[in-house]
């Protein structure tokens, strides 16, 4: 299968053959025998060229896949035995990575030298298998089913926030029932943007409906409208502890607790045995710390 391989991608016997360090003829046995073995003709074979039959495009097709599947396991399974090495393709969403995940690198690589970490930030669902991702950090009220595996990592605090200026225009909320009467800016990266769901000291939860003037998929990018006054949100309080430590911003509905947000690493089940991811997960649970 590989010898076939090799004979497609090089578009001739003998570039095979010097690839594979074999002899030509040696090359065109295993073709002969594995058209053989599979009762098809693989390839049209002239003086000038080589291509491919509609079997032979297919199987090609197949055994690339399978072939590239072997490799990374064998690659994998070797790293399971080995020290941390190679390099770990992380994905995050974009505030967290800014404020919490990117500062723990320079710490991580020092503690593992022979690893290199090519980080990628953005609020959108990476699809970690097509896109080739190691591992995909997000940070959810509920995590979707999928057949990833999922590694929790750390708890999020979310609180319900505003400006000063704006609690002046408008009475603070007493309930979140008055919350649909407010100015609420959604942050578009949460399963429902519209729905805030808040629970009281009792363990009652209430579902409510909001609006308001701005939505936007980052929510960093929320703060200069809520500093502003122009209303108030639901956020990850990492988001704002600086502004409510300055006093920039309060919280609102204090005797309410948002459901959190909980920060998983989740990854392909082939990606288990990988040295350099199991060491990356290790370092995340023990060294994100998220109030």
């Amino acid at each position: 299968m590989r010898v076939f391989r090799a004979v497609v991608d090089e578009g001739a016997f003998a570039r095979a053959a010097r690839r594979l360090r074999l002899s030509k003829a040696a090359v065109s046995k295993h073709v002969a025998a594995l058209e053989e073995a599979l009762a098809t003709r693989l390839l049209h074979r002239t003086t000038r060229r080589l291509s491919l039959t509609t079997d032979g495009e297919r199987y090609y097709e197949r055994a690339t896949a399978l072939l590239d599947e072997i490799e990374a396991l064998e690659r994998e399974m070797r790293e399971g035995s080995e020290s941390p090495r190679g390099t770990l393709r992380v994905a995050a969403p974009l505030s967290l990575g800014l404020t919490h995940l990117s500062p723990l690198v320079p710490a991580f690589l020092a503690e593992h030298p022979s690893v290199r970490i090519e980080l990628t930030l953005t609020d959108r669902i990476v699809d970690v298998v097509e896109e080739g991702v190691d591992v995909a950090i997000r940070a959810v009220r509920q995590l979707a089913d999928s057949s990833l595996i999922a590694r929790r990592l750390a708890v999020a605090s979310r609180v319900l926030v505003a400006a000063p200026a704006y609690l002046e225009r408008r009475a603070a909320p007493t309930s979140p029932a008055e919350l649909a009467d407010h100015e609420c800016l959604r942050y578009t990266g949460m399963r429902e943007p519209d729905v805030w769901r808040f629970v009281d000291d009792t363990g009652r939860e209430v579902a409510v409906s909001v609006d308001g003037p701005f939505d936007v998929d980052n929510s960093l990018a929320l703060r200069p409208a809520l500093l502003a006054g122009l209303g108030l949100t639901l956020t990850p309080r990492f988001v704002v502890e600086e502004e409510l430590a300055a006093g920039r911003l309060v919280t609102c509905l204090d005797e309410w607790a948002a459901t959190p947000a909980t920060v998983w690493g989740v990854y392909p089940a082939r990606r288990h045995h990988s040295a350099k991811l199991r060491a990356f997960l290790a370092f995340a649970e023990t060294r994100l710390t998220i109030p």
